[in-house]
């Protein structure tokens, strides 16, 4: 579990009860001050729909359901993938091309698998380059379509937000012969600018930036793997095909891309 999601989601909000608890007095007070049923309708019920308006409901349905993925880490360890090429490029350069196969039989990479497999069917590395890099543009597609669903989101909280206050501060003005009723009006009309603050930055920007960066961080591995494999297919030494992919890496990262293959070796 990505703990960094959980925890900065949760204790967020913990903040801001505590802070609307300590301002009412009392959970019972900061409840009937802080929920009003109309502003919530308005506010994150406009908010959802209208992005269900932007988008397919295949689309919009996928995106809500990907909330879930910042809760996970990722499996990416481009170290290891690194290693796992210079392995297939050591068996490349003794036994020949035809002999990735069996090792593609191996992998629980898919992505990796497909390309071994163009290169020991000799697809031309033109070809293979192109059929790969397709594939990568359109997986990033995909997770920017799901992105755009948590980015639009909270666009909107705020927008509605406003909106509500806007229709609060209307029903207010209307009962302005009744100076007692202002000042509840006026709060209720501010708790729609409150829960659209909520929605954008509690949840859709931290979803939304999570999501860019496992998408980044897949995106590289893939890239790391196109080159490497394309090298193999070069005949290109192990060597160098490992100082190649190691520039995509940290520093840091390649100290420890260079222990595994003392490890493996």
């Amino acid at each position: 579990m990505d703990l960094a999601s959980l925890i900065g989601l949760v204790v967020c909000i913990v903040l801001v009860l505590w802070a609307v608890i300590q301002g009412a007095g009392s959970l019972g007070a900061a409840y009937k001050a802080f929920i009003d049923l109309q502003s919530v309708l308005i506010t994150i019920g406009g908010s959802f729909l209208s992005v269900m308006a932007m988008n397919t409901m295949k689309d919009y349905v996928n995106g809500l359901k990907c909330f879930a993925k910042i809760f996970k880490v990722p499996v990416i360890n481009m170290s290891e993938s690194i290693q796992k090429i210079i392995e297939l490029s050591n068996t490349a350069r003794k036994e020949g091309l035809l002999q990735l196969e069996e090792a593609a039989s191996e992998l629980n990479d898919d992505f990796m698998k497909k390309g071994i497999l163009l290169i020991v069917d000799g697809t031309d590395p033109d070809l293979v380059r192109s059929i790969m890099e397709t594939e990568l543009i359109s997986i990033e597609g995909r997770h920017k379509q799901v992105i755009k669903v948590w980015e639009d989101i909270g666009s909107m909280g705020p927008a509605w937000g406003m909106i509500g206050t806007l229709v609060g501060l209307v029903n207010m003005l209307q009962n302005m012969s009744d100076p007692s009723s202002i000042g509840p009006a006026m709060s209720v009309a501010l708790l729609t600018t409150l829960y659209g603050s909520m929605i954008a930055n509690w949840i859709c920007a931290p979803v939304a930036s999570k999501l860019k960066v496992n998408n980044d961080a897949e995106i590289m591995l893939k890239e790391i793997e196109i080159e490497g494999l394309l090298s193999i297919q070069a005949g290109e030494n192990p060597r160098v095909i490992e100082e190649k992919l190691k520039s995509f890496l940290a520093p840091k990262d390649r100290v420890s891309a260079d222990e595994g293959g003392e490890e493996n070796g």
